[in-house]
């Protein structure tokens, strides 16, 4: 299985140097000793706090100095922390909703399948009509494609020969070998696109959230009479992948 990094990957990495320092300071660490101890620079270490503060991570007490907040104590905690983890993810994807003006999704890959796990939508951002099954379009969807992405050669060529690339408009690819060729070429930083591929009217775009093994992918959808957004929403999707995949790899 080929993982590549990514840009939210570097920066959950850091965020994660950062919590296990804290943690280790029950009595609280100053933003100068935290700066010494991870060997991160002022600027970015300030960025990092502020991510961390907003997602309930840590807590700045009386002194200035910085504690580890309720989300990390509910996450780390053995009793019902799957259920903490699932209710830490909407409220993350509920925001970057808002934040984008699209709904939003995250989709790992699990058993050899694609498996869309939770979704943010709403009034002004519908969801995609699944109007044929993700599990059989990965090569018409923007998640499908990036958690293909994500895998080697053999294991791509092993799950389109156990899902025939049906055409489901006009624009989806249905040559294997094309198909691999631009699974292939593909930059891991740069959003995977679906222009109306899966369906007439629906554009989309993913990016990779990997957790040690485990393949995933945050994702957005836009009416098409709103493509022109796309672009700048991926690129705000991208930017703001870094909470959901601290949470996941907590």
């Amino acid at each position: 299985m080929r993982i590549e990094p990514t840009a939210p990957y570097h920066s959950a990495q850091e965020a994660l140097r950062v919590l296990e320092t804290v943690a280790w300071h029950s009595a609280g660490v100053t933003e100068i000793d935290l700066a010494r101890r991870t060997g991160l620079g002022s600027e970015r270490l300030t960025t990092l706090l502020r991510m961390l503060r907003r997602e309930g991570y840590v807590e700045q007490i009386t002194d200035g100095a910085y504690v580890t907040g309720d989300t990390l104590r509910r996450l780390t905690s053995t009793h019902d922390r799957e259920r903490a983890l699932r209710d830490k993810l909407q409220h993350t994807l509920d925001r970057l909703r808002d934040s984008v003006g699209a709904a939003v999704y995250i989709s790992r890959y699990v058993d050899g399948e694609v498996k869309v796990t939770q979704y943010a939508a709403g009034p002004t951002t519908p969801a995609v009509n699944e109007w044929v099954d993700f599990r059989f379009s990965a090569h018409a969807t923007a998640v499908g494609k990036s958690l293909l992405t994500q895998l080697d050669h053999n294991a791509r060529r092993d799950h389109l020969s156990r899902h025939k690339l049906a055409r489901l408009t006009s624009r989806t690819i249905t040559s294997d070998r094309l198909l691999l060729s631009r699974l292939e070429s593909q930059p891991p930083t740069v959003p995977v696109l679906d222009l109306q591929e899966y369906a007439v009217g629906t554009v989309c775009a993913a990016v990779p959230i990997t957790a040690g093994s485990s393949v995933g992918c945050l994702a957005l959808s836009l009416p098409v009479e709103h493509a022109h957004r796309l672009k700048r929403a991926a690129d705000t999707l991208n930017r703001n992948a870094a909470p959901v995949l601290l949470s996941l790899t907590i």
